[in-house]
């Protein structure tokens, strides 16, 4: 589905030898690679070993390739401290193809300080010798292409304690920040022995280290401390010009949008010389340092400089600083310049920019959403465009698909931008209530009236919960009156909402008891349904049966798999009081996460709905009066209390194919004879055939709907990989 952008690229790493071989990393999106033919860019992780269980390994820490050979590309993956090791995927064809070793230590590619970097480094002149600076275990070395790695002790042998770890706060350890290697050659065959690490300050302490820069000209068998003009600062990036000559930034915070005070400074190995404070001539120490890239030499070296922390697009503003003569004189070539759309955003997050090694003019940077790219970055007035295009990030939370009449296709609920009505596949979507940077929840619509739409979710910026309808499918959009009670108090993602018929819905916040409004949100009723506990993030699970708009079912999935067992309810007044559905208690419903368990309603026949607790499938066809538990379906587990990989998470109907004998096709994501991936099943659960593919599995699966039109398609999230849908 095009939407174009929509999530935080942390890094950008072209080859050095072939012209356009550019790749970017994402904090939970994969990476992906450029494609100069189609001006788009092409998702590289979303086959075999990023999948069902595996969704960690989208966060990608550092990316590198082999200067020798333009083949050859490494991802180190991992979104956060906690949860396990990292992994090291390596292709021998630019990205189609992965395998991958299990890392010693753990990586963060979705935390505080993500654009630092590259941590990752292939020493150019023996490139089976790899460096990577970790978070929480310092340095480490391979010499057999990153097959198997070892602790460069002689720099320190400190490892942080889960405990040290907790105490700066969940996944802010920062450790080794990059590795550079001080030469201009390369495929010598004999490894580089000048080398940079630059270390941050929490393992600076942790490991008594005395400075946050160290050297070592014996190939990393002994180091020494560099004096630096800052200390205590972070070296988000250091990068070595062609002469030789080092261009360091140093700032205060890690970021993403690091705050200053900053300094970027020249270094020959012995002087340091300060070219850019972005805070001189009085403005103060807000601002900070990111990205930094170089081109040339001597006096006619060419810089590109991300300032961070610097919000709005006016005259004097600095959000990409451009010397061309070694840093003597500056001026900002993005903020105020063309741009295209004319309408996006400069600011925000430019902790990585990229000079293009064979293209001096054309230069990229990052941003909360996306890529933008000059190819004159020389002009007085640099054009920028925005290279979104196959670049497909946002974190869809919910999807709903009406009748097949309905003016439109699909509703997405989406994290940071919120809810949108797609009516055009092909298109981005324009039709959206416009609560600007929000999480949308959950949305649901009138199925004899499709028109009208509730949608709710949370503000980012002020954390104030909203809930929109819309009486025109999408087109105009007006707040509910009020809100349902404890939908201000909990903006949790955990929440649903169903409507029954125009003007009448029932909303389920987080953590709180399900109320329902007959007047549009003039006012709000609390059901009768218990409240859930707080151990986890809750809530129910609504749908309402299109059949019978009367009949409404809520589903308490337990909260985790430590929780109590999953329970349903049902409705025979539109959502006004429940009775507990005694089968769905005997079933023995397996307790579990909001977002791993799934219910929702065949739309061609009054009650018949289908559940999935995280673990296995189920199926009522009496409005929950009785439920069979089909055997298709399990987890696969380990030595762990909980699955390794969830049996089914999601459960969606859409079009039946024609002359089926049941009258919706099922699509299931979970695991099916210890495979993991999409199913569907034509004749109501009896049979099943795997719908996706090794190639196809998007980092795993979150959200899913079917089209009720068009029999086979189904839409999904992929995780960080935006809204997917199958012809």
């Amino acid at each position: 589905m095009k939407f174009g952008g929509g999530g935080y690229v942390t890094g950008l790493v072209f080859h050095p030898g072939t012209a356009n071989l550019l790749y970017a990393r994402t904090d939970v999106g994969g990476a992906y690679r450029w494609n100069q033919g189609a001006s788009s860019w092409t998702p590289i992780t979303d086959g075999l070993g990023f999948g069902g269980g595996e969704e960690r390994f989208h966060g990608i820490e550092s990316i590198a390739v082999d200067p020798n050979n333009d083949k050859l590309v490494y991802l180190a993956a991992g979104m956060y401290t906690f949860g396990g090791n990292g992994r090291l995927y390596i292709s021998s064809d630019r990205g189609d193809h992965w395998t991958h070793v299990g890392l010693p230590f753990p990586l963060a590619g979705n935390s505080p300080g993500r654009a630092i970097g590259e941590r990752l480094t292939v020493d150019p002149n023996k490139p089976s010798t790899l460096f990577y600076g970790s978070r929480t275990a310092g340095l480490w070395k391979s010499v057999d292409s990153g097959l198997t790695w070892a602790q460069v002790t002689s720099l320190s042998s400190a490892k942080l304690t889960q405990d040290q770890v907790n105490d700066l706060g969940v996944g802010s350890a920062m450790g080794v920040e990059l590795v550079v290697l001080d030469t201009g050659t390369k495929g010598s065959g004999s490894a580089t022995q000048t080398i940079y690490a630059a270390i941050a300050p929490d393992y600076v302490g942790t490991a008594g280290l005395g400075s946050n820069l160290y050297k070592s000209t014996n190939g990393g068998a002994s180091w020494t401390a560099v004096s630096t003009p800052i200390s205590g600062y972070h070296i988000p990036h250091m990068v070595r010009a062609a002469d030789g000559m080092f261009y360091v930034v140093f700032t205060k915070d890690p970021g993403p949008g690091a705050s200053g005070p900053a300094g970027l400074y020249k270094f020959d190995g012995t002087n340091w010389t300060l070219l850019k404070d972005p805070n001189s001539g009085g403005t103060g120490t807000g601002l900070g340092l990111g990205g930094l890239s170089v081109s040339g030499t001597g006096t006619s070296t060419r810089i590109a400089l991300g300032v961070t922390n610097s919000w709005g697009n006016y005259s004097g503003q600095q959000v990409i600083q451009w010397s061309a003569d070694g840093g003597k004189t500056w001026r900002e070539i993005a903020a105020t310049m063309p741009r295209t759309p004319a309408d996006g955003a400069f600011w925000g997050w430019p902790d990585d920019v990229e000079i293009d090694p064979l293209n001096p003019d054309r230069v990229l940077h990052v941003h909360g959403g996306g890529a933008w790219e000059t190819r004159n970055a020389s002009s007085s007035t640099p054009s920028w465009n925005e290279v979104v295009e196959g670049m497909e990030e946002t974190a869809v939370l919910s999807l709903a698909t009406p009748p097949a009449e309905a003016t439109y296709t699909v509703i997405n609920s989406s994290g940071d931008v919120g809810p949108w009505v797609h009516a055009d596949l092909a298109t981005k979507p324009t039709l959206t209530p416009g609560t600007s940077w929000s999480n949308g929840f959950a949305a649901d619509m009138a199925w004899s009236d499709p028109l009208y739409i509730a949608s709710m979710g949370v503000v980012l910026g002020t954390g104030t919960a909203f809930g929109v309808w819309s009486g025109d499918g999408g087109k105009t959009w007006t707040p509910f009156a009020t809100l349902a009670p404890g939908a201000a108090a909990n903006t949790n993602g955990e929440a649903s909402i169903a409507v029954t018929a125009r003007n009448k819905a029932v909303w389920a916040p987080a953590y709180s008891v399900p109320s329902y409004t007959t007047d549009n949100g003039a006012t709000w009723v609390p059901t009768n349904l218990p409240p859930v506990s707080d151990i986890y993030p809750r809530a129910y699970h609504l749908a309402a049966d299109r059949k019978n708009p009367n009949k409404v079912y809520a589903y308490d999935s337990g909260a985790n798999w430590w929780g109590t067992p999953g329970k349903v309810y049902v409705s025979t007044n539109g959502g006004h009081t429940f009775t507990l559905s005694q089968s769905s208690v005997t079933a023995g419903l397996a307790p579990n996460y909001f977002a791993n368990t799934s219910l929702v309603v065949n739309p061609n026949t009054e009650g018949d709905l289908w559940l999935a607790d995280g673990n296995a499938v189920y199926h009522s066809v009496d409005s929950g009066s009785t439920w069979t538990k089909l055997s298709r379906f399990a987890s696969i587990t380990g030595s762990n209390a909980w699955p390794d990989v969830q049996g089914a998470t999601a459960v969606a109907l859409g079009k039946a194919k024609a002359g089926a004998a049941y009258s919706a096709a099922v699509y299931v994501v979970g695991v099916a004879g210890g495979v993991w991936g999409v199913y569907r099943s034509d004749d109501g659960g009896t049979t099943w055939s795997r719908f996706n593919d090794d190639a196809h599995q998007f980092g795993g699966i979150g959200a899913m709907a079917a089209d009720q039109k068009v029999y086979g398609r189904i839409y999904l999230s992929g995780t960080g990989r935006g809204f997917l849908y199958s012809n």
